[in-house]
């Protein structure tokens, strides 16, 4: 498929910076400086014709004077210029072009664009973009976008059509302590788009679930062909822009994409099995969940603990909405719950523990629900009390999870102030997806669920 010859592009053991620059704050700066600081260990070559030396290297007047091989060029030089740049790359023998320039068909320099595909098509080389802001890419550490520096390795692939958007939302998967496996700027989708990106990460070990910002789909029939197989296996989460008639306007003057009917978009995804996300929060939630949860088992129903009697109904509101069933507490399991919780206590679904619980009264209740069968899904809420520490809880609860018999899924919703916010880094860090409301966290749980149905439907197994 389209994907496997991407490997030069994810995996180059060189890359060359064409438009290099001395001056910090210039892409062509910004981009050398992130692939030399993130750590990659291949071979860099900045190319800028009038330095000879750009941060610590030898600088070359251009690709076809560096001595070495070159497996891909990231080009950050104005457009005019970009098919002379490629035809070099071409000679060189470059493998995969990372076309940083803007110019093209976003503003209506089709010709311009078609010249550099047919260039790039005839040296047999893959080009990424234009109008893009870079590549990463964690596994060979390589960072080479003009976005920020400290992208927190992990297992979630994000590809955007937007740049400025694609740039702003790698800086807050780092605040939000989000990891990714890749960030793929596709910026006009020339050439390399969606449906390619999505065939290579599905075979990729290092990536579980990839989430998609998207204006438009360039080949609608193979990305349909490509997304139903690769959901199969793993998550894919869409992002869609232009919900709107004027939103469908704005795309095409962004990067040039014919937008198409919303309608339309939405059918497909659900014939192929994607988890279309209304807005960002919402998707990073659920390929925060995905990329942590282990499978829903069988028995799917899900059992409430919480501190808070407020927050438990609140929560069982969403489940109702989100389509999560709730246990019908059997008697002896509420004779187990009984035993964490004072007598006005509530150990029905929510499993209301009171205001007066401690990490030992959460611990007790969470590994009740963990160790019996009929338990499928655990969502553990946490109001903050002076009575129990947040850090304290978010503790009992992955000690429980440690010593738990069997693998299911649990969510957390804590809400407080800094001390719960702290708790709530503290179970993400360590594969429990946590949230500050209690809907987020089951319309992540929904996700999972709606995935699996999916996929269920398909014959998976």
């Amino acid at each position: 498929m389209a994907g496997r010859d991407l490997k030069p592009l994810f995996y180059p053991k060189s890359v060359a910076v064409i438009g290099a620059s001395r001056t910090p704050g210039k892409i062509g700066y910004e981009i050398l400086r992130n692939i030399l600081e993130y750590g990659y260990k291949g071979k860099v070559y900045p190319v800028n014709p009038k330095a000879e030396e750009i941060l610590g290297l030898k600088s070359y007047p251009n690709v076809l004077s560096i001595p070495d091989k070159v497996d891909m060029a990231v080009i950050a030089v104005p457009a005019k210029i970009v098919p002379s740049v490629l035809e070099e790359c071409g000679k060189k023998g470059v493998k995969a072009v990372v076309v940083i320039s803007s110019g093209f068909k976003e503003i209506g320099n089709t010709a311009l664009e078609e010249q550099i595909v047919n260039i790039a098509r005839k040296h047999s080389m893959r080009l990424l973009g234009p109008n893009i802001f870079g590549l990463y890419y964690a596994p060979p550490k390589l960072n080479a976008t003009f976005g920020p520096k400290d992208v927190l390795p992990g297992s979630i692939a994000f590809i955007s059509q937007s740049g400025a958007l694609g740039i702003a939302l790698m800086g807050w998967t780092i605040l939000e302590e989000i990891g990714l496996s890749a960030v793929v700027s596709v910026g006009n989708k020339a050439d390399i788009d969606d449906a390619d990106l999505l065939d290579f990460f599905s075979e990729d070990e290092h990536t579980k679930v990839i989430l998609i910002y998207m204006e438009g789909v360039r080949r609608a029939k193979e990305f349909m062909m490509v997304a139903k197989k690769v959901a199969m296996v793993k998550p894919v989460i869409v992002i869609k822009a232009g919900r709107s008639e004027k939103g469908v306007k704005a795309i095409a003057s962004h990067t040039g994409s014919l937008a198409g009917s919303d309608l339309i978009y939405s059918a497909a995804f659900k014939q192929c099995g994607i988890l279309r996300a209304s807005n960002i929060e919402e998707a990073f939630d659920w390929a925060r969940a995905l990329a942590q949860l282990p499978p829903i088992p069988k028995r799917d129903d899900a059992v409430i603990i919480t501190n808070g009697g407020g927050l438990g109904v609140m929560a069982t509101d969403a489940c109702q909405e989100y389509g999560i069933k709730l246990l019908e507490v059997p008697e002896d399991l509420i004779a187990e719950f009984r035993k964490y919780m004072p007598p006005f206590g509530s150990p029905y679904n929510p499993v209301d523990l009171t205001g007066q619980a401690t990490e030992k009264e959460y611990y007790g209740a969470i590994a009740t629900a963990l160790n019996d069968e009929r338990v499928g899904i655990v969502i553990m809420l946490y109001c903050e009390t002076a009575v129990a520490n947040p850090m304290k809880v978010a503790e009992a609860l992955l000690k429980a999870r440690k010593e738990a018999k069997t693998d299911k899924p649990i969510v957390s919703a804590m809400i407080g102030g800094e001390e719960t916010e702290k708790a709530i880094r503290e179970l993400n860090r360590n594969g429990i997806p946590a949230y500050p409301v209690a809907e987020r966290a089951i319309s992540s749980l929904a996700a999972l669920k709606k995935w699996m149905e999916w996929r269920t439907r398909r014959g998976a197994g």
